[in-house]
């Protein structure tokens, strides 16, 4: 039991480290590839993970809605 736990625990703890990747693969960004590449190598720097994460929530397509 207490293997699983830890298991389900690091789990969770990688979904939330790549939680900025995620989410631009699911709003399809244009720059998907550059969130991707910024949270895996300086998203252990807390400043790294918080660009990536302002990347995938960034509206892109602001001209369509005008």
């Amino acid at each position: 039991m207490r293997g699983l736990l830890g298991l389900v625990g690091f789990i969770i703890i990688v979904g939330l480290y790549f939680l900025p990747g995620i989410v631009a693969s699911i709003r399809q960004v244009s720059n998907q590839a550059s969130v991707w590449v910024i949270n895996a190598f300086l998203g252990w720097s807390v400043i790294g993970w918080v660009v990536a994460l302002a990347m995938a929530v960034k509206d892109t397509n602001r001209s369509a809605r005008n």
